[in-house]
């Protein structure tokens, strides 16, 4: 890895993307920005692995190729870390998710480390070659027990050089943890002390911050899990907003950008514009603006350092599942947002669902990717989202690559409900998953369980992915086809691979006056399989899950695979190939071996080896595939699930393939653990 200046050419008029054929997308507003210079770390990825995607802008794709078709079968384990915090540690903790970071790589002046974090925001430093803790930090005081809406899991951490000091100056190579109670803390990278010039003694309490703009209440509800994305000398958090789900006036989602040297707050960006000056706060209204939160980033954001760009995927305005409150499209909520990293101006935006009353957060992140389009390399974005579509755009401009359409959908919701009469869709790549069912879509293993989710079918409402949620209960189909794992692009050939899954939640809305209010009172109210919980502010409450959909078998009663692994190739838009993607031996209450997909969280990984790595399925393995036609190449037994994405470098010679193997709290609660493997080739 190596240390370079890049300019952002930033002096011209950017041409201004044409509206999409909707018309309802705000062109985006360019001005004539003055040319700026940053240092950045430009990372040479033919053997590391920079943030948790890879490259900056989150490919997953990596150009060593030591492993490869020829040789995959011949892969072992070269050394495995345990980071010790299952070893019956858990048990005063409870809500915890089990090891789920993605591994980042230093370069060598850093300390050359391999770096990742514990559920408890602890940063381990290890010898890339043996797994062999380099140093550990813990985070004071520790992040304390209890606190109200508080899960404990980290999903990465960032790194950052400052290239204004002389080589071999203290914190010049910094890693940056955000940890669940909102504190950023800056580390050497290579001694693992804190950068005491950083905020307070090495670290800011954001809690100032998020108090310091509108509609900033409640900021206990407010927690931070994934890593922050840096671009131009300028860290950006997102963060989760616990009680959107059931408030109504939620706390606001902003994005918060600090100065990575010294912590200083930069600038802020409001989903939910309430800044009048912004012209999409014309679109709500003031009652609205005043009472409505969430619209945040709780995932993965992507940065383009060259053009000092940075991409929020968004989520849905506060509650969930209910939007009386809040009239209109909801823009900035549910959608793709690129903004300046240096200022936090707006460059553009799609949004991906108008009016969210399901759910569909933005939670893959945007993918930057150099595309070739009609015979030319163009900077692209691609953004996938839950309900398994993908849209395209020009990275610079926001133009959508195919044509978007506004479909018709269905707008009777609960009495009063303001939803969007049309829904986005781009006529090009085709939805993942089947999004119209039908009670003729029933399935089972026998007639008695296909009988019995006919029945299910008859009870519950159901149509399309934008069928409303109801009193009675909606069958939303697809059910969260994909979430923050995302994708991986492979430059050579163009295609897209993602995991997706193929089977229908359930989405109940009953008057609050009509459920068992002391069951509501249980911490699992309102989650996958507890009692309905109240939203407040309404007079409704909402439950949700997939178990009042799924037969007694445990198995969804839509026809499988319920879980893929597919290629899309972008140049076209067409799926090249899919498979079944896991294994039923280890998820249904009879344990059958049959390949029909074993649904997990997490994404793949893409080598120039011609080589796909995934874990991300409930059955206890890992598996490669040949990206050409998806074959199955290789797998691997694992002591418990991997639930997010594997990684890779090379160390003295050694391509080396890592990942996280601890379960997860919903997808495989059975066995949640702290290991850490590595692979590679016999020495």
């Amino acid at each position: 890895m190596t240390d370079t200046q890049t300019c952002s050419l930033t002096g011209l008029d950017r041409p201004t993307a044409r509206k999409v054929t909707d018309m309802r997308r705000m062109a985006p507003l360019f001005i004539i920005w003055s040319v700026t210079c940053s240092q950045v770390l430009a990372t040479d990825i033919t053997d590391g692995w920079p943030t948790w995607g890879g490259p900056a802008g989150g490919s997953k794709y990596s150009p060593l190729d030591q492993i490869n078709l020829a040789n995959v079968q011949d892969l072992e384990v070269a050394w495995t870390y345990r980071t010790g915090d299952f070893e019956g540690k858990m048990a005063p903790f409870g809500n915890s998710f089990g090891l789920q970071a993605v591994p980042i790589l230093l370069p060598a002046a850093a300390g050359g480390h391999l770096v990742l974090c514990n559920p408890f925001w602890d940063v381990i430093a290890l010898d890339p070659a043996t797994g062999e803790t380099a140093w550990r930090w813990r985070p004071q005081p520790a992040v304390e027990k209890g606190l109200r809406d508080l899960q404990y899991k980290c999903r990465g951490v960032s790194q950052w050089v400052d290239t204004e000091v002389e080589d071999g100056a203290f914190c010049k190579y910094r890693i940056y943890q955000v940890t669940g109670d909102r504190r950023m803390f800056a580390i050497d990278a290579p001694t693992g002390k804190a950068c005491t010039s950083f905020g307070d003694n090495g670290v800011v309490v954001m809690d100032e911050a998020i108090g310091s703009i509108p509609h900033a209440h409640d900021v206990a509800a407010i927690r931070t899990y994934f890593p922050p994305a840096i671009v131009s000398d300028t860290i950006i958090s997102g963060s989760v907003v616990g009680t959107k789900f059931h408030d109504a006036n939620a706390p606001s989602g902003a994005v918060y950008a600090f100065d990575a040297r010294t912590g200083k707050l930069k600038w802020t960006f409001d989903p939910v514009p309430r800044n009048p000056d912004d012209p999409a706060a014309a679109e709500w209204t003031p009652e609205a603006l005043a009472t409505t939160g969430g619209g945040n980033v709780w995932t993965y954001m992507t940065t383009d350092p060259e053009r000092d760009l940075v991409f929020l995927p968004t989520s849905s305005a506060s509650p969930n599942y209910y939007g009386i409150n809040r009239p209109g499209d909801n823009r900035y909520a549910n959608s793709v947002v690129a903004l300046r990293g240096s200022t936090g101006e707006l460059v553009w935006h799609f949004q991906t669902v108008h009016h969210d009353v399901w759910d569909w957060d933005t939670s893959p992140e945007p993918l930057l990717i150099d595309l070739t389009w009609q015979g030319e390399k163009i900077p692209a974005v691609a953004q996938l989202t839950k309900q398994g579509l993908i849209f395209v755009f020009h990275r610079e401009t926001g133009e959508p690559l195919w044509p978007i359409t506004e479909v018709p959908v269905d707008t009777d919701g609960i009495p009063g409900e303001p939803l969007s009469p049309t829904q986005p869709f781009p006529e090009k790549p085709a939805p993942l998953a089947k999004f119209i069912t039908t009670e003729d879509d029933a399935w089972g293993f026998t007639f008695w369980d296909r009988n019995i989710c006919k029945e299910v079918f008859r009870k519950y409402r159901h149509g399309t992915m934008f069928t409303p949620p109801s009193p009675e209960g909606t069958i939303i189909q697809p059910g969260m086809v994909n979430n923050w794992g995302g994708g991986a692009f492979d430059p050579e050939s163009n295609l897209l691979i993602t995991n997706f899954r193929r089977f229908s939640l359930f989405i109940g809305l009953p008057l609050t006056k009509d459920i068992d209010l002391e069951a509501a009172k249980n911490p699992n109210a309102g989650f996958p399989g507890g009692p309905p919980k109240p939203i407040a502010g309404t007079k409704y409450a909402m439950e949700r899950g997939p178990e009042k959909v799924f037969s007694p078998l445990w198995a969804p009663c839509t026809k499988p695979p319920w879980y893929v692994l597919a290629a899309i190739n972008l140049t076209t838009g067409d799926v090249e190939w899919e498979v079944p993607l896991g294994v039923l031996d280890k998820q249904m209450r009879i344990p059958l071996p049959l390949k029909f997909g074993a649904v997990g969280i997490g994404g793949p990984m893409i080598t120039a080896g011609g080589l796909v790595f995934i874990g991300a399925t409930a059955d206890e393995r890992f598996r490669a595939f040949d990206i050409r036609t998806g074959e199955e190449v290789w797998v691997a037994n694992l002591p418990t699930s991997n639930m997010t994405v594997p990684m890779t470098y090379e160390r003295d010679g050694r391509q080396f393939i890592v990942l996280a193997a601890g379960g997860h709290h919903i997808f495989y609660p059975q066995k949640l653990s702290d290991w850490l493997i590595a692979y590679a080739l016999p020495e």
